[in-house]
C-alpha cells in the first residue's frame, strides 16, 4: 500500500469477497515534512535523536490511521462477563457487536480461549485472552505511518548533523580551535 492522501473519515469499499473494508488515508504532506525537519534540526543541535517533540508528533499522526481500540475493548467489557459468554457467541454476533468494518473470531484450540479482532484490511489489531486481558497489535497502516515518519526524521536529522559537523570542521581549518590539542 502506498501512503497517499489525507482523510480523517472512513471510506468504505466493497471487496471481491463481499467484505467491507475501511481505510483512513494518510500522506506525509510538505508541511508535516517541514515540521519534522524543524524538530530534527533542534534535536541534532542538542545531540538528541528523536526528541520529545518528534515522538509526540509521531504519536498524533499514527493515531490518525489507528482503529479505536478502546471502543472495541469496551464493547467486550460492556456486553460479556466472561469467556464462557464469548465462547457461546457465534462469529456473526461478534461481528454485529464490533460493527463494520471489524471482524472477530473466537479460538478455543491450544492452551486457552481467545477473541481475535481484525480491521477492515484483515490485520489483527486486538486479542483478548481470559486471565491475560487485551493485547494490542499494530496494523499495517500504523506501521507504514511510523516508517514514513521515521525515514523523514532520519534524513533530516542526519542532514542537520552533517551541517553541524561541517561547521565544526570549517572552524578547525580557520583556526577557531584545535580539536587535537
Amino acid at each position: 500500500m502506498d501512503i497517499t492522501g489525507i482523510a480523517k473519515s472512513h471510506q468504505t469499499n466493497s471487496t471481491a469477497a463481499g467484505k467491507a473494508s475501511s481505510k483512513k488515508e494518510w500522506k506525509l504532506s510538505d508541511s508535516l515534512r517541514e515540521k519534522i525537519t524543524e524538530y530534527a534540526r533542534e534535536d541534532a543541535a542538542q545531540n538528541v535523536y528523536m526528541g520529545n517533540k518528534f515522538l509526540a508528533l509521531r504519536k498524533i499522526e499514527v493515531a490518525k490511521v489507528a482503529p479505536d481500540r478502546a471502543a472495541l475493548m469496551g464493547k467486550i467489557g460492556q456486553n460479556m462477563a466472561d469467556m464462557k459468554e464469548i465462547r457461546e457467541a457465534d462469529e456473526r454476533w461478534l461481528r454485529i457487536l464490533f460493527g463494520e468494518p471489524y471482524e472477530a473470531k473466537f479460538r478455543s484450540e491450544g492452551t486457552g480461549s481467545a477473541v481475535h479482532v481484525y480491521d477492515g484490511n484483515g490485520d489483527e489489531i486486538l486479542t483478548y485472552t481470559a486471565g491475560v486481558g487485551w493485547h494490542e497489535k499494530e496494523s499495517k497502516a500504523e506501521t507504514e505511518v511510523h516508517g514514513a515518519l521515521k525515514a523523514a526524521y532520519y534524513d533530516a536529522y542526519h542532514a542537520a548533523r552533517q551541517e553541524i559537523n561541517s561547521g565544526i570542521a570549517r572552524m578547525e581549518i580557520q583556526g577557531g580551535f584545535d580539536a587535537r590539542a
